[in-house]
């Protein structure tokens, strides 16, 4: 799997727990879905993304978007 990919999926997986949190703890989680959603919209127009500095540095192998 390369970076790209995993991106996606950790954003979607953090998006999915925050709302989980948020309907069965509290919503103060909505926060969390939030940050995501916002470095997800940044990330489309600058091209950084922490996250995927942080797998580059881990080794994992770089796709198209995050190279």
């Amino acid at each position: 799997m390369n970076i790209d990919k995993l991106v996606l999926a950790i954003a979607g997986l953090l998006i999915l727990v925050s709302v989980s949190l948020a309907v069965t703890i509290s919503t103060g989680w909505l926060w969390l879905t939030g940050i995501v959603g916002a470095m997800m919209l940044q990330s489309a127009f600058t091209g950084f993304c922490p996250m995927a500095l942080i797998l580059k540095a881990l080794g994992v192998e770089p796709g198209n978007a995050f190279k």
